[in-house]
C-alpha cells in the first residue's frame, strides 16, 4: 500500500513539472516575458536541421542539444537545452552574446565570424573538450557552417562569467567578446551534461 502511494505521488510531481514548463514555455522572452510563438517556431526550426547533421554523423550526440535564440532579449532565459528523443526543454538560462554584436538599436543586433570583431557568430557548432582558461572551465567550440567556421581561430568558447545574472530581467545583461557567456551556476548544469557525454553534444546560435 506505502509503495502504491508514494509511486503516485511521484506521478503526481512529474505532472506537475511538465505543466510548470509548459507554463514556462508560454513566457514571450522576446519582450521580457513570453515565450511566443515566433520563438517556439524558431526553436522547432532549429532542431529540424540540427537532427539532420546528427543523423549524418554519428559522432553526435543524439539525445541532447543546446541552444540559443538571439532574438530573444538578453536578459531572458534564451539558452535552451533540449531532449531530442523526448521533444522537451530540459532546462534554461540566461547567455550573453558579443559586444560586437551591438547596434545601438535595442533588441536589434549585427553578427560577425571575423577576428577581432567580438561579435557573436550564428549557425551550428559542436562543443569540443574543455580547458581552464581566463575564466576558469571552458568548453572549445567549432564552427559548423560559412557563418561561424572561424569560431576556434577567434577563440570563441563556452565559459561561464560571474557577473553574468542567474534569475531573468528586465534590463540587459553583460556582454562577452563573441563567446555565449553563462551564469556560473548554470555553467555547472552544462558541465554536467557534456563530461558525461560519450559524443559531441551540437549547439545552435541563430536570429
Amino acid at each position: 500500500m506505502m509503495k502504491k502511494i508514494i509511486f503516485g505521488l511521484l506521478f503526481i510531481g512529474i505532472i506537475f513539472m511538465s505543466f510548470k514548463l509548459v507554463d514556462t514555455l508560454k513566457t514571450d522572452n522576446s519582450k521580457g516575458s513570453e515565450f511566443n510563438d515566433l520563438s517556439k517556431k524558431r526553436l522547432e526550426n532549429q532542431i529540424k536541421e540540427l537532427k539532420k547533421v546528427i543523423q549524418s554523423n554519428s559522432k553526435y550526440n543524439s539525445e541532447i542539444a543546446f541552444f540559443i535564440d538571439m532574438k530573444i532579449h538578453s536578459g531572458k532565459n534564451r539558452f535552451f537545452i533540449y531532449d531530442l528523443k523526448k521533444n522537451l526543454v530540459l532546462d534554461q538560462g540566461l547567455v550573453a552574446h558579443g559586444s560586437g554584436s551591438e547596434t545601438g538599436i535595442p533588441g536589434k543586433l549585427k553578427f560577425s565570424n571575423t577576428n577581432n570583431s567580438l561579435a557573436t557568430s550564428l549557425g551550428k557548432y559542436y562543443i569540443g573538450n574543455s580547458y581552464n582558461g581566463k575564466f576558469g572551465k571552458a568548453y572549445k567550440l567549432y564552427g559548423l557552417d560559412k557563418t561561424n567556421s572561424n569560431a576556434f581561430n577567434r577563440a570563441i568558447v563556452l565559459h561561464k562569467y560571474f557577473d553574468v545574472p542567474y534569475e531573468e530581467q528586465d534590463g540587459y545583461i553583460c556582454n562577452s567578446y563573441g563567446c555565449p557567456m553563462v551564469n556560473e551556476n548554470y555553467f555547472k548544469r552544462i558541465e554536467n551534461i557534456i563530461d558525461n557525454s560519450k559524443t559531441n553534444i551540437l549547439l545552435a546560435i541563430y536570429y
